[in-house]
């Protein structure tokens, strides 16, 4: 070859990088004006009887060498206050709608047992109960979302729960919830009425499950609902539109506070794979997973919209997140696994999601917060660690209540074995303050991005940044290395001329504040 056909050859070959490193993905701004909040309650966690979520992780006993409160674990406490959870979903998940709640109040050496039939077949001694539950909400300072039995309890046993919990005049329930030393109710607004009615909440038809809300809910509260109760029915399992159809249509709308939904990100339910040993294919389903996300709300709201038009009922996913092969060693049945960068990625894109569907979507809950599933905190006796997803759920606090800033861009392409999914995902709010946040995920497992983002537009000057990031898809906290992920400042950006221009390394997440 020639000398000057070589570099001929090289000098187009640099100009084709420069120009394609000059690319930059352009995120507008639609609607300046837009009036709605991301309501903070996206925001949610949920414990379920379930492995270690309660017994071990919540709760440990006042006899406990580990410090606590009442047998609650004080630095658990001390992390969700940090992380600022507005709501706790408990007993379950499944195993609400085998709860008693009788079995759980009262002096602990008497309460009987109960055999955990879900998860792994344990038995448990009922020490922790309503009171226990919902003092410890009031020390995290996070409102309580219980879930009621609605398969293999009754009517009645609701109902005396709802008067037990919020009742503040003299009944038999509140008489003996004073006697349980509790004189002020706690005045819980948020009720599940029954929990997956479609399989293991009693394998009900739609019609059939909507007929038992409407008895359930209609005991629950007085004629007009005064109490303010935020009714929450059993929902879609996924995609199934049909459960949302049903409902809506056979539940009369002020009857309805919230619809539910739940997806987990599971690449093969017989085959789920390994929480740490993943390889590229694996992350690239579950991502695809994730993204589904965006299809199951737009849809389910759609449906929720021909019945409610004003958007009064909220769609609540109040189970999502990743679900993979248990821990090995560890017990099947409490699907105890640990957390990656990929679990860190999953969650800012779901939350991205939720944000930007905050018009219908108005709470929502991850599943679990401790030591089950996508779990915020890990617990090994006296040891407590933080995952990813915790470091991201409080990056994205900045977004809790904050006004919705809708934006319009085109992704790149997440390329891997001739299959596509978008790159790049994106929220954005103002606050009270006046901040302007901006929270941006690059699911690409290997390239960089480039966002650009006209700062006029958003009327802010300057910006400072965080970005949660790692040299590895599979890099995990353990107790060992606690910190080994954990967020950082962020300075991968530039303001050219009223532009801000980003770049995003690979599978990171980045949350910048302008002002």
């Amino acid at each position: 070859m020639k000398k000057t056909t070589f570099f001929l050859l090289l000098l187009t070959f640099c100009s084709q990088i420069s120009i394609a490193q000059k690319e930059a993905t352009v995120i507008t701004i639609k609607n300046t004006e837009n009036t709605t909040i991301i309501n903070k309650n996206i925001y949610g966690h949920f414990a379920e009887h379930l492995g270690k979520c309660i017994y071990g992780g919540f709760f440990v006993g006042d006899t406990s060498k580990i410090p606590n409160t009442a047998g609650v674990r004080n630095d658990v406490v001390a992390a969700l206050k940090d992380l600022k959870i507005p709501n706790l979903r408990w007993p379950g998940g499944c195993f609400a709608d085998t709860y008693h709640w009788k079995d759980g109040i009262g002096p602990k050496e008497q309460r009987p047992t109960i055999v955990n039939q879900w998860w792994g077949g344990v038995t448990e001694d009922n020490s922790f109960g309503t009171h226990d539950f919902l003092n410890m909400c009031e020390l995290i300072g996070t409102e309580p979302y219980l879930a009621g039995n609605l398969a293999t309890g009754t009517v009645q046993e609701m109902a005396d729960w709802v008067q037990y919990v919020n009742f503040a005049g003299k009944s038999p329930m509140s008489d003996l919830r004073v006697k349980n030393g509790r004189k002020e109710p706690w005045k819980v607004k948020i009720w599940g009425v029954g929990n997956e009615a479609w399989g293991c909440g009693g394998n009900m038809t739609p019609d059939y499950y909507a007929g038992e809300y409407r008895k359930y809910a209609t005991f629950m509260s007085d004629w007009t609902n005064s109490g303010g109760l935020m009714r929450v029915a059993s929902g879609a399992n996924s995609g199934d539109y049909n459960w949302t159809e049903t409902i809506m249509k056979n539940i009369p709308g002020n009857m309805l506070g919230g619809v539910a939904l739940h997806h987990y990100s599971v690449i093969d339910w017989n085959k789920k794979g390994d929480a740490v040993d993943f390889a590229e294919d694996i992350y690239f389903r579950t991502m695809t997973e994730a993204l589904k996300m965006e299809e199951l709300v737009t849809k389910h709201s759609a449906i929720m919209d021909k019945y409610d038009p004003k958007k009064k009922i909220a769609l609540v996913v109040d189970e999502w997140g990743g679900w993979y092969e248990v821990e090995k060693g560890s017990n099947p049945g409490f699907l105890y696994q640990q957390n990656t960068m990929r679990d860190a990625v999953l969650a800012g894109t779901t939350l991205n999601i939720f944000n930007n569907h905050a018009e219908r979507v108005r709470m929502a809950n991850l599943a679990q917060c401790v030591n089950v599933l996508q779990a915020v905190i890990l617990t090994d006796k006296t040891k407590m660690l933080l995952t990813p997803t915790y470091h991201i759920m409080k990056m994205y606090a900045v977004h809790q209540d904050a006004k919705l800033i809708p934006l319009s861009f085109e992704s790149p392409s997440y390329t891997f074995n001739d299959k596509t999914l978008p790159a790049i995902n994106v929220s954005a709010s103002k606050d009270a303050k006046g901040l302007t946040h901006i929270s941006l995920v690059n699911i690409d497992s290997k390239k960089e991005n480039k966002i650009e983002i006209d700062l006029n537009a958003l009327g802010i000057k300057t910006i400072t940044g965080t970005i949660l990031k790692s040299s590895k898809l599979q890099d995990h906290n353990t107790f060992e290395n606690p910190t080994k992920i954990q967020p950082t400042v962020f300075k991968g950006f530039e303001i050219k001329k009223g532009k801000l221009e980003i770049v995003i390394p690979p599978f990171s997440v980045i949350t910048l504040e302008g002002k």
